[in-house]
């Protein structure tokens, strides 16, 4: 043990001292919270603002759509062809036929690509005057349509949560993103450990090595090294996460009572557990915010943060050291990173496929491919943190215990294998090995 012990405190010193680490540590929550910021800023912002030529043969709509800062619209009750378009000045032309009310169809042309949001904006106002329309040709009072017009929401309740409104899609997106997080450092730290490996086999600072410390000795000590260097900066990046969700879910909490307070609400207690009481005389725009709002911090506090944070660590280093001793194994039967494309596929395709069942299990997490894969240790680490922030893994824990044990068993079979693989390969130069040679190595004695 002691001289694993030093080979891991090796591995561990040697990459956290690196400038690299220290820089992904401090910023990489700072660059990834700040880029998806900056890029979901850039998508919805506008190249300029859109001038859009309304070509109406119905008549409905002629200085009817109101401008906004993102589209002001002319007309024109008589086609415009596109020759004739492409030469003028707006970017836009929006073609609505005489028989809209019959047929509610309508073209637009662009030349600069409109964002969704133009389109929306477009779309939205031409239904509603159609719709008005229509009720005046079928003489239909608005006011009485408007009283029969049903919009119709629907809440799911979860009888085994003492009847508790459910969040579990969103929940299960919350999952998802731990699940994205442990394929990522699996796949990262994964293949530092198969580089570290073929670096040393081809400086032939492992025939020293071997010398001194047994060729189990070396793998364990350089996969549970890097597994370190992993675990720390991920505790670090949730230390940095937490100070920073805390500041802004005080802000938030601080915006959603001056929100209130704002529109006649009244002050907000702490735990935001108050009903919003006068909702009609909130503007729709208004109403929806204050419902997303009270919807997130609802979310919030229905998930086991701490549950959640401490199966991840199991997760990810079960995963981690699952994946790992298969990577040292790869690493340590060739020669170059080229050679290993024909190993690394078996390898990783798991993984691919539990990100791929993940993403199903958004929609329908009790559905049989979940469980299973909830339950098969080389994609249990991603889909069961689904299961876990949704709560459905609690429901059914024979489950969730069933999942740690095999992932636990499997990585001590999948260690043992390696080691047989590592011993024999790390001394192995110039040779192509095959899948049938390693079959061969597995067996040898010594």
């Amino acid at each position: 043990m002691g001289k694993i012990r030093l080979i891991i405190w090796r591995e561990y010193i040697t990459r956290v001292r690196k400038p690299s680490f220290l820089v992904m540590t401090v910023l990489g929550p700072l660059l990834l919270t700040g880029g998806l910021f900056l890029a979901g800023t850039i998508a919805l912002q506008e190249s300029g603002k859109h001038s859009a030529l309304v070509v109406d043969e119905s008549g409905l709509l002629i200085g009817k759509l109101k401008d906004s800062d993102k589209v002001e619209f002319s007309y024109s009750e008589i086609m415009v062809p596109d020759s004739v378009f492409a030469k003028g000045p707006h970017t836009l032309k929006v073609y609505v036929p005489a028989n809209v009310t019959y047929a509610p169809k309508a073209e637009i042309t662009y030349k600069q690509s409109p964002s969704q949001m133009v389109q929306d904006q477009i779309v939205s106002q031409i239904e509603k005057l159609v719709e008005t329309a229509k009720l005046e040709r079928d003489s239909i009072d608005q006011a009485k349509y408007e009283g029969i017009k049903t919009d119709l929401k629907v809440k799911l309740y979860d009888i085994k949560d003492n009847g508790q409104e459910s969040h579990d899609q969103v929940k299960a997106l919350i999952g998802f993103g731990f699940g994205y997080l442990i394929f990522f450092f699996i796949l990262l730290y994964g293949l530092q450990v198969m580089r570290g490996v073929m670096e040393e086999k081809q400086s032939r600072v492992v025939e020293v090595l071997i010398s001194s410390v047994k060729p189990f000795q070396l793998m364990m000590g350089k996969i549970v090294g890097i597994a370190m260097v992993g675990l720390t900066q991920f505790l670090l990046w949730v230390l940095l996460s937490t100070v920073l969700g805390g500041i802004g879910m005080g802000l938030a909490k601080d915006q959603f009572a001056a929100f209130a307070q704002q529109k006649g609400q009244g002050m907000m207690t702490t735990e935001l557990k108050t009903e919003v009481s006068e909702q009609a005389s909130l503007s729709e725009e208004d109403a929806k915010k204050m419902d997303m709002m009270k919807e997130g911090f609802a979310i919030w506090n229905e998930i086991p943060v701490t549950a959640v944070l401490l199966l991840f660590v199991f997760y990810f280093l079960g995963g981690y050291l699952l994946y790992s001793s298969l990577y040292a194994a790869v690493g340590s039967a060739v020669d170059s990173e080229t050679d290993s494309q024909q190993f690394m596929m078996p390898v990783m395709l798991p993984m691919f496929l539990a990100i791929f069942v993940a993403q199903m299990a958004i929609v329908n997490p009790d559905g049989p491919a979940v469980f299973w894969c909830s339950i098969i240790p080389f994609t249990s680490p991603v889909v069961m943190m689904i299961r876990v922030a949704m709560g459905n893994a609690f429901d059914h824990p024979w489950h969730l215990v069933l999942s740690m044990g095999l992932l636990v068993g499997t990585f001590i079979f999948t260690t043992w294998l390696a080691g047989r693989i590592y011993r024999t390969g790390i001394l192995m130069y110039g040779k192509k090995v095959t899948w049938k040679e390693l079959g061969k190595w597995l067996f040898y004695r010594g």
